[in-house]
């Protein structure tokens, strides 16, 4: 398999269970080492953690310096041309859009991540020669190949995203559905409580659109066992918590041990 090629985007496709962790850290060196730990695929988060995009270049790199099979994905704060152009050349090829509501800014988002060409005759991404995606010019035939390799995750965050949930999983272009359970427990009236009935029964209209529109469906679960509820149900592209969690976690478990 080319070096540029995105297994991630064809492992949509698998009915096994895509695991992931976030990574808030903002550090090259965590997301190497978490890279050895075996995840399908790490995110580096540029929506609530303080990473720019020479930030995001330094984690993507570190990923790949592990040589393992787990694909960086980079979640951007926004639908900005410009963030997702920046993005896109520092080497991503698995973009997660926060926040969508409609099919309109669904196609937006796959639009911002192609190039104008016939698969894509209105797409919106720039065109740069000398950048890391394309090996920094060394790549001769990245900009003839580089939509087919792109994958883009949109979060469902909100109830006016289940009114139009079939139509954004429809979306040509869409390889995954991601809830944010948390952010669509406060949208439907549980802030708090994402286990409330109604915003389980939100996940099951999530997972069915998905379903028929032949897509992956995922979703941020904050432990172990909810991750295996959740793969039980039908996502298969699950994130199992955020590496600065862990990291407090252990310490202050160690902490108390110690003091014991």
């Amino acid at each position: 398999m080319s070096a540029f090629s995105n297994p991630l985007k064809a492992r949509f496709k698998d009915t096994e269970p895509l695991y992931g962790l976030w990574l808030s850290l903002a550090s090259a060196n965590a997301a190497e080492a978490l890279a050895h730990a075996g995840f399908d695929w790490l995110c580096v988060d540029m929506e609530h953690a303080p990473n720019d995009t020479a930030e995001v270049t330094a984690q993507l790199r570190a990923i790949a310096a592990a040589h393992l099979p787990s694909e960086p994905v980079v979640r951007v704060p926004a639908c900005e041309p410009w963030l997702v152009k920046r993005v896109l050349d520092a080497g991503a090829r698995t973009l997660m859009f926060p926040n969508i509501e409609s099919a309109e800014s669904a196609a937006r988002a796959v639009r911002l991540t192609r190039y104008p060409q016939a698969d894509s005759p209105d797409g919106l991404r720039g065109v740069a020669g000398v950048v890391r995606a394309s090996a920094f010019g060394a790549r001769r035939d990245y900009l003839q190949g580089a939509n087919a390799q792109i994958a883009t995750i949109l979060q469902i965050e909100s109830a006016r995203a289940l009114d139009e949930i079939d139509l954004i999983a429809a979306t040509p272009g869409v390889d995954c559905l991601f809830v944010g359970p948390a952010d669509l427990a406060a949208s439907l009236g549980h802030l708090g409580d994402a286990k409330h009935p109604e915003v389980e029964a939100a996940l099951g209209r999530v997972l069915g659109a998905a379903s028929r529109a032949g897509v992956a469906a995922g979703i941020f679960a904050l432990d172990a066992a909810s991750a295996r509820q959740y793969r039980d149900a039908g996502f298969r592209f699950i994130s199992l918590a955020v590496d600065v969690v862990w990291l407090v976690r252990a310490a202050r478990a160690a902490l108390q041990e110690a003091r014991s």
